[in-house]
């Protein structure tokens, strides 16, 4: 197969450059991915990670995970909202919600709180690292991971104190203001606390107001930690989190231009705030870890359908459209945990046995012109499930990893139509993975992966009743990868390639209706109606080529295509690619540092890629340079940084299949394009005190 070829040749070629690597110089530090039960190195785990340091996030000034995804092979985003919520793992994942509830491909974690669906509330405040697991994880995480997870981790309180103060501005009237307090409270415990406010006016200007604010951006975010140890063998962290962002939404235009017409401009809000204990005690012979987290999230997304104002044309309709959801979960997990002292079966292998629930709870509100009165639905599940994981040591070389997971889910739906639906869905998934390790710097590895997705039900009850509900999708992976590192610790390399098989799998289409007047109707729905392959390879390096050059690069090849697959028009779209699954995607970067100065130097860039799976329409490829330039003095610093450096414009939503302007009445289908960010750059200054 094309991937194991191109694996093959990728391998070779890394050998070949590290063999070069031995002269001394700088290390590259040891990667912990603490998304894993036991927390392991990136370059030990046998699945294909990516994680992205903080010192990068900094370097490129990013404020949302968003403004990061360029340096991840084979991920992707889609827009339709001023923040990316909705994000693709190697072809997997969903576009966009409306009316129906939401069941993600793609898990979203922020330090142990579970915001699936909700990839609004993934600022970068104080983040310590991000982690993203690529293929399903589902011994781990479950149904919401069928196609991986995306996990940020933030900073952790430290023993001495230390306070920082950043302050920003930037073109597109941007600012922020971010401070940082940690330490220690008594020899037992020590705080964190980081609060941030950020602004713009956005990228967009409204020319029917006179404005160019109405895509503006005006997010706030802060975060309270403690760690306590409460004994010798008891330790307590607690973690709280606020997200209030009060963003415009004003970006699809007619002549697709950044400058809007909209008299009725909407918004993307979100008023979030998570708590998490996570609590580890330590028995004789094992320990027990609980982790608990609890969710309340306000979202608040709307736009004006027609995208003009009264008056723009004679024949003109006027719409707006809006959907308040109001979001409560709790969840508990107890992992209980073998040491060097228990372990099983010759004292060969350790063991994980654990217990998770999920509650959630969501209501909805929409307010749409068309609508004789607001659309009220109530949407409800309990998860329970059981996973156990074992790591046996086979000889001094090879290891297998063992995983299974099986889950019970109990839904409940009601809306003011009076649908009513009340499924229960039991699904497993697991992992058995094979593991060689000839020394303490390299791992060569062979997976088997079943991740699974919970189903569903479509809630307009005009559709007919065989497109109402559909089942829970599967997906089988294989994966193998190689990962080494050298002696000298200055150079390192990550390669995977995968295939996988998708069952019954659930595509999002929608009927296209006419109106009395003319206009079109949208109802989306989303149905088992397809099997996809999902292929490719993924690559990533970092080499310190001398003491102060740092180089790094990544790189993924993705061949998604159906199976088999007709779409809601009777189209055959057997053999074509999946939407948001660009066939390569690439990031090379370098970083000089000397003598307090810093500068980095980054090129990422996608392959096209269709925006859905209802239109033909797609994106181009594209290239983006982002760069920055700094110094570094013990109690201050500053940057002057820019991303999209080469203005280049490109796509980040479309719509494709109808016509919405009335001035060749609404004749002939267009494409409607949402624009990417466009070349931003600004300064920031810190300042540190140190005790």
């Amino acid at each position: 197969m094309p991937a194991i070829r191109t694996l093959t040749t990728a391998v070779a070629l890394l050998h070949a450059l590290g063999a070069g690597a031995a002269s001394t110089g700088n290390a590259l530090p040891e990667i912990v991915v603490t998304a894993d039960y036991r927390g392991t190195e990136v370059v030990s785990a046998p699945t294909s990670i990516s994680v992205i340091s903080e010192e990068v996030v900094r370097s490129r000034a990013a404020q949302h995970f968003e403004e990061m995804l360029g340096a991840l092979p084979n991920v992707n985003f889609a827009a339709g909202t001023n923040r990316a919520r909705f994000f693709q793992i190697r072809g997997i994942g969903e576009r966009s919600q409306f009316i129906e509830p939401l069941n993600p491909s793609v898990g979203v974690l922020i330090d142990n709180v579970d915001y699936s669906g909700m990839g609004t509330a993934a600022t970068l405040l104080d983040v310590d690292q991000i982690e993203v697991l690529r293929g399903p994880q589902g011994t781990r995480y479950g149904a919401n991971a069928l196609a991986g997870l995306i996990h940020l981790k933030t900073n952790e309180p430290e023993d001495a104190f230390r306070a920082a103060l950043r302050l920003g501005a930037g073109n597109f009237d941007a600012r922020r203001a971010q401070l940082m307090m940690t330490g220690p409270l008594t020899d037992q415990s020590q705080f964190r606390l980081a609060v941030e406010q950020f602004k713009s006016d956005g990228y967009y200007d409204n020319a029917y107001l006179g404005t160019d604010d109405n895509n503006r951006r005006d997010e706030l975010t802060g975060r309270a930690k403690l760690a306590m140890a409460v004994s010798e063998d008891w330790d307590i962290n607690l973690t709280l989190t606020r997200v209030d962002l009060d963003n415009g939404y004003d970006a699809f235009t007619l002549n697709n231009t950044r400058t809007t017409l909209s008299d009725e401009p909407g918004h993307d809000r979100i008023d979030a705030t998570g708590f998490s204990i996570d609590s580890t005690w330590q028995l004789s012979a094992s320990s027990i870890e609980v982790i608990a987290a609890l969710l309340s999230a306000d979202t608040q997304y709307g736009y004006d359908e027609d995208w003009t104002y009264s008056g723009f044309h004679p024949d003109g309709y006027m719409s707006s459209d809006a959907y308040n959801r109001d979001r409560e979960s709790g969840s508990l997990e107890v992992r209980w945990i073998s040491d060097g002292m228990s372990r099983i079966f010759g004292d060969s292998t350790d063991w994980i046995i654990g217990l998770y629930t999920l509650d959630s709870d969501e209501d909805l509100r929409r307010e749409y012109t068309y609508l004789a009165r607001d659309f009220i639905s109530s949407y409800g599940f309990d998860t329970r499930a059981i996973f156990v994981q074992l790591d046996t040591r086979l000889t001094d070389t090879l290891a297998l990893a063992t995983g299974l997971r099986a889950e019970r889910r109990d839904t409940t739906y009601q809306d003011s139509n009076a649908v009513t639906y009340a499924p229960r869905e039991n699904m497993w998934g697991g992992r058995i993975a094979l593991t060689y390790s000839p020394d303490s710097g390299s791992m060569s590895y062979i997976s088997l992966a079943r991740g699974y997705k919970a189903g569903g039900f479509n809630t307009d009850g005009t559709l007919d009743a065989d497109l109402r509900e559909f089942s829970d999708e599967s997906l089988v992976e294989v994966e193998v990868g190689v990962k080494s590192r050298s002696a000298s610790g200055r150079f390192e390399y990550r390669v995977a390639a995968f295939y996988d098989e998708r069952t019954d799998q659930q595509v999002k289409s929608s009927l296209v209706r006419q109106r009395p007047d003319g206009t079109s109707e949208f109802i989306d729905f989303t149905g088992n109606a397809a099997t996809g392959t999902n292929s490719g390879v993924e690559v990533e390096l970092d080499w310190f080529a001398s003491k102060h050059l740092l180089l790094s690069a990544s790189g993924g090849l993705l061949d998604a295509r159906f199976n088999r697959f007709i779409n809601e028009f009777g189209e055959d779209l057997s053999g074509r690619d999946q939407a948001q699954a660009p066939n390569y995607t690439w990031h090379l970067a370098v970083r000089y540092e000397r003598g307090g100065w810093h500068f980095d130097l980054s090129a990422e860039g996608r392959d096209a890629f269709y925006f859905s799976d209802r239109h033909a329409v797609r994106s181009k490829p594209y290239s983006l340079i982002n760069g920055s330039i700094g110094y570094k003095a013990n109690a201050w610093g500053i940057q002057l940084w820019g991303r999209n450096l080469n203005d280049k414009d490109y796509y980040t939503r479309a719509f494709g299949s109808f016509n919405n302007d009335p001035r060749d009445g609404y004749a002939d289908p267009e494409p409607y394009f949402q624009f990417g960010e466009p070349r931003v750059f600004g300064v920031t200054v810190d300042f540190r005190l140190n005790r």
